[in-house]
């Protein structure tokens, strides 16, 4: 039986992964999950003993086909969680993560097929992060990219926000931005600054730092092309 902790790393690298091609660092493990470089040398090992991770020297560590089965499941626990504790508890969507963080270790399947049921299978949960198939299927790549990535003129839907930090969900929740709002890019400040419009309402505009624009993830706006007029060099990656 795997550790709590255990659970913890192979969720952590799982992450990484989406965002990074190749074996994650374990450097990048230690800022994710706030804990030492030696501390993650020493559990990665314990990981490759029992065949959850595949580790290359001096490249970091993926997960083997096992790895991530564990992983998304406690992805599917975790995301679930969270859209129950929203939807039926009265959480806001900035105090469901240390929540869903304690409880994803612990429940069992029967339960987990109760909460879906009652959920109504969703697919996502209230971030707009994919929650893993009963059959923990991987969830299928995306065209969805940094709204820090984008310039003036980028017409974007949001698409998910990170759920890790409660103050930055508080800030968002705050401004109304939120999974399927959509936005168009009015400018980038040399250091950094988004400014966007929201395109429901046009006369309103928010300036985000660009650490929290880094964490919302975007998609383009349905016919857009990824800019207002088309002709913007710095659209969508697709």
């Amino acid at each position: 039986m795997l550790s709590d902790v255990m659970e913890d790393y192979l969720k952590a690298i799982y992450a990484l992964q989406q965002d990074e091609e190749g074996p994650v660092a374990t450097s990048a493990i230690a800022e994710y999950l706030d804990v030492t470089p030696p501390t993650v040398t020493s559990m990665v090992e314990k990981l490759e003993e029992r065949g959850l991770v595949e580790r290359e020297k001096y490249k970091g560590v993926e997960l083997s086909a096992e790895g991530e089965t564990v992983a998304l499941e406690v992805l599917r626990h975790h995301r679930l969680l969270e859209s129950y504790l929203t939807e039926h508890l009265d959480y806001s969507w900035s105090e469901v993560h240390e929540e869903a963080d304690t409880l994803e270790h612990h429940i069992s399947e029967e339960f987990e097929q109760r909460v879906a049921e009652a959920l109504g299978d969703p697919e996502v949960d209230p971030h707009g992060d994919p929650i893993p198939s009963a059959d923990l299927t991987p969830p299928e790549a995306d065209d969805t990219a940094p709204l820090s990535d984008h310039g003036p003129g980028d017409r974007l839907v949001v698409a998910r926000v990170s759920d890790r930090d409660e103050e930055e969900l508080r800030y968002l929740a705050d401004a109304g931005i939120a999974p399927e709002t959509e936005l168009v890019v009015v400018d980038v400040a040399p250091f950094g600054m988004v400014t966007v419009r929201f395109d429901a309402d046009g006369d309103r505009e928010q300036s985000l730092p660009e650490n929290v624009a880094r964490s919302i993830r975007v998609r383009p706006a349905d016919g857009s092309g990824g800019t207002e007029n088309g002709d913007n060099g710095e659209g969508v990656e697709a």
